[in-house]
């Protein structure tokens, strides 16, 4: 089970860091390995996350997500979108982009830099809406019930969530963008207009691909009323539409995954620049980085590993809130790579014990629950 979920990802792991020693030598050996360990650590909430939509997808959408998926995380997001950042905020063309990465790495490594506020509150904004949306909604399990009950009880208010994210997008405008750290000067109307974008993104993706996975969920229901009536000996066989839902609904759900790999790479990204500013070695480590994520999330969905663990979704979605707030308050102040891993890992960990101790407690009480009924029977 292991090798086969893991199989391709320990592959490219070898040729990558043979191919960096080949071309850069012991150092960008170095280099690449510490880039893939930087993004697994960052990005380990994400598979958790990514677990939680993908087990709603058929096993096609689940090779999907490790194949297509794979293309765009690694060559969409580790090395073309940098390169579009550079282009759109340094108004050059697409090539004058790649030859300015090529050929003068500070001052491209500068203009991604600079052109980080506005990344930022995208993506900030987005996984900030991710955690409200979920923070706000009446769930069986509760990990930090003291919080989370009073917290579903506010979220019956309608656009609670929309609400807060554009209070927190106003006041990091008026504060943190008035004087970046990035770029220098007043960023406040990029922010705005960034964090907007990010909102829009969040509640279109978002949007679409629940109404489908709703509209699937009816589509499963209609079509096990009609077995039962066929099994009756009446009613008719069940069409093909809730097959065309499904497919509708998976590829939604795919691109929404990819709009929330997206927002998770940003702080990969320009955290990698502290590493290095050579585009290829940036996109080789994080590529193999984002491989064992993908895999991991297929992993986590296979072994059954989000319902055995209950609070493991509960941890990944807190590590969530506090990305969003650490990505808006970057737009500021220097945060290092390191806190942001170990804050993920951290919630993660605290939510994974809490889930073992909570099995252990489940597993006691139906042992005490059988004693009692043995002793009750006579047995």
């Amino acid at each position: 089970m292991l090798l086969r979920t893991f199989g391709w990802s320990f592959g490219i792991t070898a040729a990558g860091l043979a191919l960096a020693g080949v071309l850069w030598g012991a150092e960008g050996l170095a280099i690449v390995a510490i880039l893939s360990v930087l993004e697994i650590s960052l990005s380990f909430d994400n598979a958790v996350i990514n677990a939680g939509i993908l087990r709603k997808m058929n096993a096609y959408w689940q090779k999907i997500f490790l194949t297509v998926g794979v293309l765009i995380a690694v060559f969409g997001m580790r090395l073309v979108f940098p390169v579009v950042i550079v282009a759109i905020t340094a108004k050059l063309s697409p090539w004058e982009a790649v030859q300015l990465a090529i050929n003068d790495k500070d001052q491209y490594e500068s203009l991604v830099t600079s052109a980080h506020p506005a990344i930022a509150a995208f993506g900030g904004i987005f996984l900030l809406m991710i955690f409200l949306d979920f923070i706000f909604e009446e769930r069986e399990h509760q990990w930090l019930s003291w919080l989370e009950k009073p917290l579903a009880k506010l979220g019956k208010l309608d656009m609670l969530s929309v609400v807060i994210a554009l209070t927190a997008l106003l006041v990091t405008s008026m504060t943190f963008a008035t004087d970046v750290a990035h770029g220098g000067g007043d960023k406040s109307a990029t922010v705005l207009l960034s964090g907007v974008a990010g909102l829009i993104t969040y509640l279109v993706v978002g949007g679409i691909s629940g109404y489908f996975e709703d509209r699937l969920e009816e589509g499963e229901e209609e079509a096990d009323e009609s077995v039962a009536e066929i099994a009756k000996g009446g009613g008719t066989s069940p069409g093909a539409s809730a097959v065309g839902l499904a497919g509708k609904a998976a590829f939604f759900m795919f691109l929404y995954l990819e709009v929330i790999d997206a927002s998770f790479s940003f702080d990969g990204v320009i955290g990698a620049f502290a590493i290095t500013n050579d585009i290829f070695e940036m996109a080789l480590g994080l590529g193999i980085g984002a491989m064992y994520i993908r895999s991991l999330t297929v992993y986590l969905v296979r072994q059954g590993t989000l319902d055995d663990y209950v609070y493991l979704e509960h941890g990944a979605h807190y590590a969530i809130g506090a990305l969003a707030g650490i990505l808006l308050v970057t737009i500021k102040f220097e945060i290092n790579e390191v806190i942001t891993g170990l804050v993920g890992v951290l919630l993660i960990g605290a939510s994974y014990w809490s889930s073992v101790v909570r099995n252990r407690r489940e597993g006691e009480s139906s042992g005490q629950a059988n004693d009692k009924a043995e002793v009750t029977s006579g047995v």
